[in-house]
């Protein structure tokens, strides 16, 4: 085998001994699970707002971010619902570039997992800490999801990834919303076949043990466009796509039929600014159909501090270094209007 075994790591149960969530941190989580889970099932009809940095690169620049939300939160807590994407591993399409706090805590050293484990754990948690929001996170490695399962409020599993079928056996032994991303070719079965298998149980092998899974309920769809076989985006977050959705849901007949919309990658075909208005002709599509507005749970924003991106290695505080994000006076602004858009009835 042409692999170099470097070390053994720490079980996920050792690294919570190491770094736990106190009685008050869980309560808190408990809490904001309540929250997420009514809007995902249509007891509440607040949006709900997953929005951050394309990945969390440094501790400093993520937590003065996700205290700047949390006084944005309190403005537009009537109408949305915010939970902080705080993404530390990353896909990446042709494996290079930076994969994340995970396996990099310093962009500019070299991998460390064993820091990075710690790292994220400890980032997640000083979130709830110091601002009373859980996080969402990506699905990239099914076997690390137990590092961070008593943190998270929120988990995506990604375009390259909603087809493997540890990610979605994973899923249904989840007890937290899980959102499923379309896939890159733009197929809507196979996201829709990835909701059915993370809503049903399954007995399968996860982390050397035999182990059952009752099924998440909570799984539901994330649109995030897609591109074609000549290498061109399209995005299906419009008022035709989220109609599609709706039906195909019907058809299915799943549990809690919901999508939330990302506003970035091909629907926007990366570019950063354009996730401003997709966002509002989301919520206009909404408030002209009933179907749309009992389907649409939520968007996904990528912000941070900076407008756009850097390379690694250019130092600019708050600014990503992978995907272009929308700066912080955009995202303000943004989410005031989007608070004020809910308030109207057509």
């Amino acid at each position: 085998m042409n692999m170099i075994f470097k070390r053994r790591l720490p079980i996920p149960k050792e690294i919570k001994e190491m770094y736990p969530l106190d009685d008050n941190l869980l309560e808190i989580k408990k809490k904001n699970d309540e929250e997420i889970k009514n809007i995902i099932t249509g007891k509440s009809n607040k949006l709900l707002l997953i929005i951050g940095p394309c990945s969390a690169d440094r501790e400093d620049a993520v937590m003065d971010y996700v205290h700047r939300l949390r006084n944005l939160q309190e403005k537009v807590k009537d109408q949305i619902f915010i939970v902080p994407r705080i993404y530390t591993n990353k896909p990446r399409t042709t494996g290079a570039g930076y994969k994340g706090m995970l396996h990099q805590p310093d962009p500019n050293e070299s991998p460390d997992m064993l820091k990075g484990l710690i790292a994220i754990r400890k980032l997640h948690m000083e979130v709830i800490k110091e601002t009373g929001f859980s996080t969402a996170d990506e699905m990239l490695y099914p076997e690390s999801h137990r590092f961070l399962n008593d943190i998270l409020s929120y988990v995506a599993v990604g375009a390259r990834s909603v087809e493997n079928q540890q990610h979605r056996l994973t899923a249904s032994g989840a007890d937290v919303p899980i959102g499923m991303k379309n896939p890159t070719s733009g197929d809507l079965s196979v996201m829709m076949n990835s909701i059915n298998a993370a809503q049903h149980p399954h007995t399968f092998i996860y982390r050397n043990w035999e182990v059952e899974s009752t099924g998440n309920p909570l799984a539901h769809a994330i649109l995030r466009g897609y591109v074609d076989e000549r290498g061109v985006s399209h995005p299906n977050y419009h008022y035709e796509d989220l109609i599609e959705l709706s039906e195909l849901y019907k058809k299915s007949g799943f549990k809690n039929p919901a999508v939330i919309v990302d506003c970035n990658h091909s629907n926007s075909n990366k570019n950063y600014l354009e996730q401003i208005r997709i966002a509002k002709e989301v919520l206009h599509s909404t408030r002209h159909n009933p179907e749309i507005n009992k389907l649409v749970k939520g968007l996904m924003i990528e912000s941070y501090l900076e407008d756009g991106c850097q390379k690694v290695g250019d130092c600019i505080y708050g600014k990503s270094i992978t995907d272009p994000c929308l700066g912080w006076d955009k995202t303000e602004k943004l989410v005031l209007e989007l608070a004020e858009l809910r308030k109207i009835k057509y």
